[in-house]
């Protein structure tokens, strides 16, 4: 393990005990090294574009906006393959929430994904992107991979 050192200023030190306090971090070190992965994560898929991933997109958005669930609609349509499933929730008589999993190379899950929080009439719009680890991707598409065999507990 590497030791770095690192200084900050007042505010955002207090803003990362904060963050700390918030998720129940025990040091400095452990949130900052989940800060990191998290920033790494996401920097991952913009580095290389062909980078099996993973994403949770949601949206919130004015159900009665003119032709905007068509629109939404049609984008899945069109990118059929990287969708895997979606989620529609109805969060009161006009706004819906709506969850598309995606699976596919990094640069095109971005693309879509930023067309569907930026479609007109989508109110708030979140994207999590994240790498599959190859060793994931390799079991997943392997079918010489089987799972372990689970033993039957008795009683």
């Amino acid at each position: 393990m590497q030791r770095l050192t690192i200084s900050l200023d007042h505010e955002t030190a207090a803003a990362l005990d904060a963050f700390m306090a918030g998720r129940g971090y025990g040091n400095r070190s452990e949130a900052v090294r989940d800060l990191l992965r998290s920033g790494l994560r996401d920097a991952a898929g913009e580095q290389d574009p062909m980078l099996p991933c993973v994403a949770a997109v949601s949206y919130i958005y004015d159900h009665y906006e003119r032709d905007l669930g068509r629109r939404l609609t049609e984008a899945q349509h069109a990118h059929h393959d990287l969708g895997v499933t979606t989620v529609h929730l109805h969060l009161d008589h006009h706004h819906c929430i709506e969850v598309a999993l995606l699976r596919g190379p990094a640069g095109e899950i971005r693309h879509f994904a930023k067309a569907l929080v930026r479609e007109r009439g989508v109110r708030l719009g979140g994207i999590n992107v994240m790498p599959i680890p190859q060793a994931v991707g390799a079991a997943i598409h392997d079918p010489t991979h089987a799972a372990p065999e689970r033993q039957a507990s008795g009683g």
